[in-house]
């Protein structure tokens, strides 16, 4: 058609052709006037048409004194293979690029400013994200700087955590644990208040104390929040009391000297949630911010957030103060108790520890009690001490090789064995030691094949089972068991539990193990779990009817008898008892005082009769 005497004709094979023939072009080296070179590797193409694809090469040209001669530009950091994919893409408008590749592809189009490539790498990841895959994803879009991707993962986050806290990569993350003692009739406040009073402490922590992110991380902080809602340290309750923590359960007041002058205006810049005018200005460039949050019971929530630009996980757990009021006389308690519950419920003392411990391991050894390592204060200890209840007294033994708490012990052909635990910082242990009874020492034994604390530790048939425990980031339980061969010298694994737990009881009983309560992370069980060694399965078996972790259990004439633990608020005071004839629990009488982290050692002194039982609660 001649339309007003003009020729118009449009070839609609040109473009196409064209854009292929200058592909062709470019990978012969015909007429090429830039050289890329990307790592060592080099690359032909034509400075106009990467002009056109790139605001980056485009600024690099217009500035190139010599627009007639060849371009040379030079790429360190970009994957060659992804910067072939830009430049087909730049000749052929196709972008085809391997699903491993592509989070290349996005990095090097972020470098040459090629915008619409960087959408489309984009939400390429979010539709193949998944709850396994989403914080490598968040980790690259932060590395990226891409606030629209990162909102797009964070609303996932925030939907799917409680499904990604069980993720190998969720597990890996820095974690900030915090333990908030609560005043008397008063609560948590919802979500955001409390993660931003949360953001305020670690802001001051960082900026007016001079602590760092790492060290709030390697160990529990303990927090006070008072009636009258201000979150303060544990060591600044209205300068006269700090909050010491005695075990997993019991918060105690200890006197302390009266508070800096700096730490008064630390209390009184946190009396409004609100950082101090220095503060604000130290304030860094690095990201502060909550991404996802979830309540996971009354008083415990788990969150990801972004502190000082790191991303990392907070688990929070609110408790009830052991007093009305931190004004009220602080104390210390006392550091050891025992009684025996005849008929009569008459408490009879014995001897006190030559050292007050928390989270240590006990155990019988040739007629007496053993009592190794734990914390007193914030030392771990190696010290270990013997009880002879025919003298009433405690004396020493050989110390460990190693400082531990948070494990138990076992007893095995006339050896007394320790294994895993924690050193006190923040390193769950692998190691283990042999305590000899005849040379009065400890020799090392071969490490375990994961780091724990707090697992359940039993001799069976000759050999040593070692089952459950903390992770080796403190958030979760374990389903793995171990065996160790004392002949072989070896651990291998056996079947895994049922259900996840830490600091449950164990014992053997008619040639069974069975691992008793225990918590799967914040939240106490009341399950019990038996195995059988022969065909190597655990059998879940009738439930207690109180959910406990850190209880005492012993057998007597053929039967359990669990006592104590901490049931997710309170220590408690109940016993009960299993007959695994009749395969029931059956709530006994009460002990005089409630006690967690108690031991019942399955041994009488000549002058108790074999139905006493001792329970210790260190």
């Amino acid at each position: 058609m001649i339309p007003n005497g003009y020729l118009m004709f449009e070839d609609e094979n040109f473009i196409e052709s064209s854009v292929a023939k200058l592909n062709a072009l470019r990978k012969s080296g015909q007429f090429c006037d830039v050289r890329l070179q990307v790592c060592g590797h080099e690359m032909l193409a034509h400075r106009a048409v990467l002009a056109c694809c790139s605001p980056y090469l485009f600024e690099i040209f217009n500035n190139d004194g010599d627009s007639h001669g060849v371009s040379h530009v030079k790429f360190d950091d970009l994957n060659p293979e992804a910067v072939e994919v830009l430049l087909n893409y730049a000749y052929t408008a196709q972008l085809k690029a391997d699903k491993e590749l592509v989070k290349d592809v996005y990095s090097a189009a972020k470098k040459l400013k090629m915008e619409r490539v960087k959408q489309v790498c984009g939400d390429y990841l979010l539709s193949k994200m998944n709850v396994e895959s989403c914080i490598s994803y968040r980790n690259f879009a932060s590395s990226m700087g891409d606030a629209r991707l990162l909102n797009k993962i964070d609303g996932y986050l925030q939907e799917h955590l409680l499904e990604i806290s069980d993720q190998e990569e969720f597990l890996k993350l820095p974690r900030l644990k915090l333990e908030v003692v609560l005043e008397e009739n008063v609560s948590l406040p919802s979500n955001g208040k409390l993660y931003t009073k949360v953001i305020n402490w670690v802001q001051r922590s960082i900026w007016e104390n001079g602590d760092t992110l790492e060290d709030l991380m390697e160990e529990v902080q303990t927090l006070y929040y008072s009636a009258d809602h201000k979150l303060l340290d544990g060591n600044l309750l209205d300068g006269q009391a700090e909050v010491y923590c005695s075990d997993d359960d019991h918060i105690q007041f200890v006197q302390k000297k009266p508070p800096r002058e700096n730490d008064l205006k630390q209390i009184s810049s946190s009396s409004s949630g609100s950082l101090s005018p220095n503060a604000a200005m130290q304030s860094p460039k690095h990201e502060w911010k909550i991404v996802a949050s979830e309540k996971i019971s009354n008083n415990t929530y788990l969150c990801l957030a972004v502190l000082d630009g790191v991303f990392c996980v907070i688990f929070l757990h609110g408790r009830n103060s052991p007093q009305s009021s931190p004004t009220s006389t602080p104390r210390l308690m006392k550091s050891l108790s025992v009684e025996i519950p005849p008929d009569d419920l008459i408490e009879k003392p014995m001897s006190p520890m030559q050292y007050a411990r928390s989270g240590l391991g006990t155990a019988e050894l040739n007629n007496k009690l053993i009592a190794a390592g734990g914390y007193n204060r914030e030392e771990c200890l190696r010290t270990v001490e013997c009880y002879d209840p025919r003298k009433d007294c405690w004396t020493f033994i050989a110390p460990m090789r190693t400082p531990r708490a948070r494990f138990q012990m076992a007893v095995l052909m006339g050896h007394l064995y320790v294994v895993g635990g924690s050193n006190g910082h923040s390193d769950d242990l692998s190691c283990g030691e042999m305590y000899d009874p005849e040379i009065d020492d400890w020799i090392p034994v071969p490490e375990l094949r994961t780091n724990r604390c707090n697992a359940g530790v039993c001799a069976l048939n000759g050999k040593l089972y070692i089952f459950g425990g903390s992770d080796p980031y403190g958030q979760k339980g374990l389903k793995n068991c171990d065996v160790f061969d004392p002949v072989a010298k070896s651990w291998t694994s056996c079947a895994s539990l049922n259900i996840r737990r830490h600091q449950a009881a164990v014992c053997e009983l008619d040639g069974y193990l069975y691992i008793i309560g225990g918590a799967e992370s914040w939240n106490c069980l009341n399950s019990v779990e038996r195995y059988n060694a022969e065909n190597n399965t655990w059998t879940l078996i009738v439930p207690m009817n109180v959910a406990r972790r850190g209880a005492g259990v012993a057998v007597l004439d053929g039967k359990l008898f669990v006592g104590g633990g901490f049931d997710g608020s309170r220590a408690v005071s109940c016993v009960e008892m299993y007959d695994p004839a009749k395969n029931e629990w059956k709530m006994m009488g009460s002990m005089t005082l409630p006690r967690s982290n108690a031991g019942l050692p399955e041994w009488a002194a000549p002058s108790m009769q074999l139905e006493d039982l001792m329970a210790t609660s260190f």
